[in-house]
């Protein structure tokens, strides 16, 4: 397909799963009542998100993938005729868990799922004490309406995934995340960690040239030493904003995507022509003395 509809639930969390998720149901609906054929959820979206502290009590929120939650998925997506990409706490076995993002095809098939790779350590965000790093390399999935590279939040950051998930077929990149502004912060240091956050994943988009839609929660959490700062987007392959939602509130949105706007940008600024790839090998280094 040339063009596609992407929906993206911007949504607030509780601490009743159930909750979330009838919530998360009723945004992929209104996404496909106004026309999305793919609809992506926020990372970790039937929970609160848990990872502000050191808690063994949280590991039971974690659910098998496949599991309960993209058996509920499925039959939504079957339903509707929908693409639905969904960030999930896996439990993979005794003591082995994932922050994993699963996809369900318009028909409710379970595709597969990518396992977040780059896990953070910082105040507020302990996720190396929750997590093991994925292992299932970056991946691309191919629905009935477009081919899927799918990274999680802190993947953000790094160019590699992203280059890497495009070089396997990616017509677009979706990030799942949650991140948001400790409360006590001023509005200057608010300002430049969202720009920070924005501006790395457009760069994503133009070194790649293809679309990135990012999803992102809203809400105070954390008892209100937290805020949330929504702000999901979708970037066309050259970096510009085609939509972005607020802050502060909950909302779907539904973005025209032209899938053919990749070969447009690719050919008139070659970026992927011109790869030196013969000379990238130290990149495999952790830094180079």
């Amino acid at each position: 397909m040339s063009t596609v509809k992407v929906g993206l639930v911007q949504m607030s969390c509780t601490d009743d799963v159930s909750e979330n998720l009838d919530k998360a149901v009723k945004g992929i609906k209104d996404a496909a009542s106004k026309g999305a054929q793919i609809v992506c959820l926020q990372e970790l979206f039937t929970s609160l998100y848990f990872c502000d502290v050191e808690d063994y009590d949280k590991f039971n929120l974690a659910e098998a993938v496949p599991g309960p939650s993209t058996n509920a998925l499925g039959l939504v997506a079957k339903e509707l005729g929908v693409v639905i990409v969904a960030s999930l706490f896996e439990k993979r076995a005794q003591g082995i868990y994932h922050n994993t993002t699963a996809v369900i095809d318009a028909d409710g098939s379970y595709l597969g799922k990518y396992r977040k790779m780059h896990i953070p350590d910082d105040p507020a965000y302990f996720e190396k004490f929750y997590f093991t790093p994925g292992d299932l390399g970056y991946k691309v999935f191919k629905t009935k309406f477009a081919t899927l590279g799918v990274l999680i939040c802190w993947d953000q950051w790094y160019p590699e995934a992203a280059r890497l998930t495009a070089l396997a077929g990616a017509d677009i990149l979706f990030y799942p995340t949650a991140i948001g502004w400790a409360t006590a912060q001023n509005q200057e240091t608010n300002d430049e960690q969202f720009n920070a956050w924005q501006t790395i994943q457009r760069s994503h988009a133009i070194a790649n040239g293809v679309h990135v839609v990012s999803v992102n929660r809203v809400g105070l959490e954390q008892n209100g030493l937290m805020k949330f700062w929504g702000g999901s987007f979708v970037s066309n392959p050259f970096g510009t904003l085609i939509a972005k939602a607020s802050h502060d509130q909950e909302e779907v949105l539904v973005v025209d995507v032209d899938l053919t706007k990749t070969d447009q940008y690719r050919t008139h600024w070659p970026f992927m022509r011109d790869r030196r790839i013969d000379s990238y090998g130290e990149i495999v280094k952790r830094y180079i003395d």
